[in-house]
């Protein structure tokens, strides 16, 4: 039942989490059950009416949040470029920094491609200008970010950061693209070696 708060109880153990979603926290309930219809390869299903059934409201009730289809892609893609940024930035300390740090964020993010497919595609064909303007930031600044310093703390030589970390993006993202298009199989030992000739070795 929705209350005028928009406060709903849910049902659906998918979307359930202590037992009952409050104001503010509705957005979120939609962008998990989301992520869950990709990862399940339900992506023709990521309608709002379909979304709100899982978290069990009504779909009028997700248009505070979310006025048309496009703004929970927008959202999702959001959420993916957030949690990309996330697992590198977890990769670059666990690595201590540096060269191995840097080389760590690279193979983080081929790996997170292998992981999660549909989510990775679904990050990099929104479009990212229109996103940042809509939503007020863009999850995938984080991630280049640290791609950026990255360059700085394990290449203090580099002639141009921003060309490098550009070099380095696109070596990881044409690797991704050539593992999710089955150009490659999966092989973390050789996503290691590939990434290092890069990541290693610009000077």
């Amino acid at each position: 039942m929705i209350e005028q708060d928009n406060s709903v109880n849910i049902k659906s153990d998918g979307a359930k989490a202590g037992g009952a979603y409050h104001h503010g926290d509705l957005r979120a309930a939609v962008i998990a059950a989301g992520l869950k219809r990709l990862e399940a390869g339900d992506d023709g299903e990521l309608r709002l009416r379909a979304l709100a059934r899982d978290v069990g409201v009504s779909a009028t009730a997700l248009y505070r949040h979310f006025p048309d289809k496009e703004a929970l892609l927008d959202a999702l893609a959001d959420e993916g470029l957030r949690r990309l940024g996330a697992r590198q930035a977890q990769a670059w300390l666990k690595a201590g920094g540096g060269r191995n740090g840097f080389k760590a964020t690279g193979t983080t993010y081929v790996r997170f491609a292998h992981d999660e497919p549909a989510l990775f595609r679904l990050s990099f064909t929104r479009q990212m200008s229109a996103r940042h303007a809509n939503v007020g930031g863009d999850g995938g600044e984080v991630a280049y970010n640290l791609l950026r310093a990255g360059v700085g703390e394990a290449l203090p030589g580099v002639e141009n950061p921003d060309r490098a970390a550009l070099h380095a993006w696109a070596l990881v993202h044409g690797l991704a693209m050539l593992i999710l298009d089955r150009r490659l199989e999966w092989d973390e030992a050789m996503v290691e070696e590939v990434v290092g000739l890069t990541f290693g070795g610009i000077a």
